[in-house]
């Protein structure tokens, strides 16, 4: 039986760059994906310059919008829109053409995907590991890269454990042309009324992706949201192409990244931000670290990698989310300021992460004087 140096569970973002990174150094690669590209995804699809950058460097990304100016309100009142000149801040993608091309860009790396195949079963033995698919078929690997998101099989092989789970709710809506004019190069973003729940309106040609994210537990409420978040934006009565949910899982900081030879990326380790729980920049990162440690037979690299490169800002994320979920109003307040927006604008131009946005003196001053304000609704 065949014996391949990596295989790869999962050909979303995070799989398919550690496949890329692998296969590009010679590594005898294999993908295992249980869908067929190109496939539908649940995301906003929203691309920082931290995502743009890595993308872009292996792929021509399809960017259907280059976003320039966002809006923002605080459950629907006191609208202000601010505008970056010049260039994009965030480039809107459908998941569906962006991850098939990071598939072609795997392929032609080296790498060889193969679809429709679901991996039920991973077992480690003395020399590597043994991979048992639906069709009770075996695939053998000396090294496995876990990248089938936070419910797969590989999450639980490697015993992830996650400190927040937020329910997100998404609608693809086709638009007419008067709709996409008014939303070409703007987005929006709503803070909502559930702790630590916003949401959101990017434009994607003839489709505005709309969506809330909220903490898992309060599934009525969050579905409400949406439902007078779209009512309020006038588009209640449009068919939605796509209606789908899903849960986003975010590691605890001990958490392990690895179990023997098996690591995990992407999702199915728990890296993303909490408070935005933007998971792109994340998966491409992680994939490409977990195939580079593959290739330089450095699996402890991986975990070191992780910790110095990703963590701090997901560190960052939890702190501002438990500051935005008591205060969302005085967000809402600072991001109309000047140095607010510049924050907000490093962070999508991928200039700054969160953890180097929180350590900056005002941003610290802020966030201080948030959680000492009495909250507006106490006597």
């Amino acid at each position: 039986m065949t014996v391949w140096e990596l295989a790869v569970i999962g050909g979303g973002p995070a799989g398919l760059s550690a496949a890329f990174a692998a296969a590009r150094r010679g590594v005898r690669t294999l993908v295992l994906e249980r869908a067929a590209h190109p496939r539908y995804k649940t995301c906003g699809g929203g691309l920082t310059g931290i995502s743009f950058a890595a993308a872009a460097s292996r792929i021509d990304v399809p960017v259907h919008d280059a976003v320039d100016q966002v809006t923002f309100t605080l459950d629907g009142r006191r609208s202000f829109t601010r505008r970056h000149r010049p260039g994009a801040l965030v480039r809107m993608v459908r998941r569906d053409e962006f991850d098939d091309r990071l598939r072609a860009a795997a392929v032609a790396a080296g790498a060889e995907v193969r679809e429709r195949v679901t991996v039920r079963a991973v077992d480690q033995t003395h020399d590597g590991v043994r991979l048992r698919l639906a069709d009770d078929a075996t695939v053998l690997a000396r090294t496995v890269v876990g990248a089938d998101g936070s419910s797969g099989v590989s999450a639980r092989h490697v015993g992830v454990r996650y400190r927040q789970v937020d329910l997100g709710l998404e609608l693809e809506l086709p638009v007419s042309p008067q709709q996409q004019a008014r939303w070409r190069r703007r987005m929006l973003l709503d803070w909502g009324p559930l702790p630590g729940s916003y949401a959101w309106v990017f434009p994607k040609a003839d489709r505005l992706s709309v969506g809330v994210i909220a903490g898992r537990g309060d599934g009525e409420r969050t579905r409400e949201y949406l439902r007078r978040f779209v009512d309020r934006l006038g588009l209640a009565g449009v068919s939605p192409v796509h209606d789908t949910g899903h849960l986003t899982r975010c590691r605890a900081e001990d958490s392990p990244l690895r179990r023997g030879r098996v690591l995990v990326a992407g999702d199915a380790a728990g890296l993303l931000e909490p408070w935005s729980r933007e998971g792109i920049s994340f998966a491409l990162r992680s994939g490409e670290l977990a195939g580079a440690a593959v290739a330089d037979g450095d699996l402890t690299g991986y975990e070191h990698a992780v910790q110095q490169r990703l963590m701090p800002a997901i560190r960052a994320g939890h702190r501002l989310r438990e500051v935005f979920a008591q205060r969302p109003e005085f967000f809402h307040l600072a991001l109309g300021t000047p140095p607010g927006w510049r924050a907000f604008t490093r962070f999508c131009l991928g200039r700054s992460d969160f953890g180097q946005l929180v350590e900056a003196l005002p941003v610290r001053t802020a966030l201080a004087l948030a959680t000492r304000l009495p909250h507006p609704r106490q006597p």
